[in-house]
């Protein structure tokens, strides 16, 4: 990578750190490492995490994470620095901050917990540590630094018979993640001995099959270190793994490991490339590698073997699993990989769900919100953006594209950092709204995937009054946050929050005026009000969990939203006053009945001559961008020809004409 790539996105980094732990009033570190936890969640490499932070004499940690099959503990180490391009993080101060995060685990194992006071956070941490190494398998530490490390690559260890892995996450490898364009780093697996394998040849130049024969010991173990990292080109896979063995599949492998080969359907798989061992003729004779590999069929064959091997301890040294592995190019791997998923499915009739960026839905939301103007309510008349990242860097491969510092500086005033969101916060934002915070408290990659099949059910008309009320639930919901970090929700802020909304959206019966919320880009006094009264409500029913269940699980469960419900509270009258005479269902929401005046209509009421006028304007002076001055032109010409004005092309018209009469433009004769 270049290095003033690098340079540019440390900047970057520290400023957006910088700016969300001053709006959520934390600390740098704190919101350092919550945002990593969400692209790490987002990712699939962790799941159910939890920010809380305890430094004593001989051990630190900054948050933990108990794995979706409850069969892991993930411990984190913060090292976050405001100039992290001074010095590089060497060797011996990583291995330092992990030992001092492996003396947290020691010390919660011996009783921690006694010595912590049980409001804070940290006691909740210790006590479920202190449980979790009574059931899980493994233990994963990692380091999240935004500094450069010297070293991130040590050996596992162990720890009370557990085996403990190590893994980094400095400044380079945030970088290629952030770029990347996909959700997570390519899986690459090696074979030895190489898988014996069957090529068969293929007349489209884009892809290649083979065959072969995966053994079921090595399946599981690729299972058990990258979980749903192996499924997240599908959503069908994706949405089979929900911690249950397939009763079949096990008792094949419980009673007749042998024959599994013979019951079991097998597996198909996808890779970007393919490495061959070759015979002294020059012909594939056994699958050596295989790189960025995905399992796109056989996820449950997959989660239960590894099941099988883990909880049931069952020796699978017996079991075969047969593999059709597609190779295809990086390039059409996205509109490939569905069709392969979609027409390898026969057992049952499941509706497809693209999980690629690609969507249609998310296009959509994608084209209007870049022409989408948030009105300007902090006296300066500056318009902008909220910024929709569809694709991971996109944000920053447009501050890229700018070149120049003057240009890259207009950017980010025009979208704000604060102002991005992305495919997993939109379904956040959505799920809260409609009332579904256990979908969200169960991860941004399963709240996004349930997100998905909504869609598909019932798709939304994207439209400017969607866009406009979508953002204007972000906007409410990141007040809510803002609110809930007041009361000291902690590392239970997120469900909090998304508990918080969804009550709210519940009182009001979704009567809250997203589209004042939208015009004036913040929440109301009387509302902001009645937020702060009822968080600590929700608050005291989501961090105080039924007998056997952490909070982390109890806020994934129906039951916990069913309690939150019931929670008494009445409506402020302030609040009463200003609601919607109706409610804001779902169909109203797609923009199926809504209210809008059209965009279209009000670019038809200016003269076709002031178009020209303001193109000629333009041309002369030079202040407007050039597609502005185009965009003038087009507008009158289809005007004059009667013809109508796409909306988007129409909104973007409207701010251009408003920023010209602000910068001087007299259409008057």
């Amino acid at each position: 990578m270049a290095e003033t790539d690098l340079i540019e996105f440390a900047q970057g980094l520290v400023a957006d750190v910088q700016a969300t732990a001053e709006s959520e009033g934390t600390t740098t570190p704190e919101a350092f490492t919550r945002r990593v936890f969400e692209d790490l969640e987002q990712a699939g490499v962790v799941s159910n995490t939890f920010t809380a932070y305890h430094r004593a004499h001989g051990h630190e940690v900054h948050g933990y994470g108990i794995g979706e099959s409850g069969e892991c503990l993930d411990l984190f180490v913060t090292d976050f620095q405001l100039n992290p391009l001074e010095d590089r993080l060497a060797k011996k101060q990583i291995e330092t901050l992990f030992k001092r995060l492996l003396n947290f685990v020691r010390r919660s194992r011996d009783g921690l917990r006694q010595h912590i006071d049980r409001s804070f956070d940290v006691y909740d941490m210790c006590v479920a540590v202190e449980k979790a190494l009574t059931e899980v398998q493994r233990i994963r530490l990692f380091l999240l630094s935004n500094r450069v490390g010297t070293s991130t690559e040590l050996p596992p260890t162990e720890f009370d018979g557990l085996l403990v892995t190590h893994e980094v996450w400095d400044l380079a490898r945030l970088h290629r993640h952030e770029t990347s364009g996909s959700l997570s780093e390519p899986i690459t697996v090696s074979f030895d001995p190489p898988l014996p394998c069957v090529s068969a040849a293929s007349t489209e130049p884009d892809h290649s099959v083979v065959l072969s024969v995966v053994p079921g010991q090595r399946l599981a173990e690729l299972y058990g270190e990258y979980g749903t990292r192996l499924l997240e080109l599908n959503v069908r896979s994706f949405l089979q793994i929900r911690g249950a063995v397939n009763r079949g599949i096990r008792e094949t492998l419980l009673h007749a490991p042998g024959r599994f080969l013979a019951y079991n359907n097998g597996i198909t798989a996808t890779a970007t490339q393919v490495d061959f061992a070759r015979g002294t003729d020059g012909h594939a004779t056994g699958v050596a590698r295989i790189h960025g590999l995905q399992i796109v069929n056989g996820g449950q064959t997959t989660a239960s073997l590894y099941h099988v091997l883990s909880r049931d301890k069952e020796d699978l040294s017996r079991v075969q699993v047969q593999m059709k592995l597609t190779e295809v190019s990086p390039e059409r791997l996205k509109k490939i990989v569905p069709k392969i998923s979609e027409y390898s499915n026969t057992q049952n009739r499941v509706t497809l769900v693209d999980f690629s960026s690609n969507h249609d839905y998310h296009v959509a939301v994608q084209r209007i919100t870049r022409s989408l103007w948030a009105p300007a309510t902090d006296g300066s008349g500056q318009e902008t953006h909220w910024f929709y990242e569809r694709a991971r860097g996109q944000y920053t491969d447009e501050i890229t594209k700018a070149r120049t510092p003057a240009k890259q500086s207009r950017f980010k005033k025009l979208n704000p950092t604060k102002q991005k969101f992305t495919k997993a916060d939109l379904a956040k934002f959505v799920h809260s709204w409609n009332q579904l915070p256990h979908h969200v408290s169960r991860g941004a990659q399963k709240n996004f995937a349930e997100f998905m099949l909504r869609i598909e059910e019932a798709p939304p008309r994207v439209d400017i009054q969607y866009c406009h009320r979508v953002i204007a639930m972000a906007i409410l919901f990141k007040a809510v946050d803002r609110i809930a970090t007041t009361h000291g929700a902690g590392s239970f802020k997120s469900m909090v929050t998304t508990y918080t909304t969804a009550r709210l959206s519940l009182a009001t019966d979704r009567r809250v005026d997203l589209d004042r919320i939208w015009r004036e880009q913040r929440i109301t006094p009387a509302l902001t009000d009645a937020i702060d009264k009822l968080c600590p409500r929700v608050m005291a029913v989501v961090t105080r969990p039924r007998a056997g269940n952490h909070a982390g699980e109890w806020a994934k469960k129906a039951e916990c939203w069913d309690a939150v419900s019931r929670i008494p509270w009445a409506l402020p009258q302030a609040l009463e006053a200003e609601l919607r005479d109706s409610p804001l269902d779902e169909d109203a929401l797609a923009g199926g009945n809504g209210t809008e005046t059209g965009v279209s209509e009000d670019v038809a009421l200016i003269p076709v001559e002031e178009w020209y006028m303001m193109e000629n304007w333009a041309k002369e002076t030079r202040i407007l961008e050039p597609w502005q001055r185009q965009l003038a032109q087009y507008v009158g010409r289809r005007l004059e020809l009667d013809q109508e004005i796409p909306e988007t092309h129409a909104l973007q018209a409207l701010h251009a004409r408003r920023e010209a009469l602000s910068l001087g433009f007299n259409p008057s004769p």
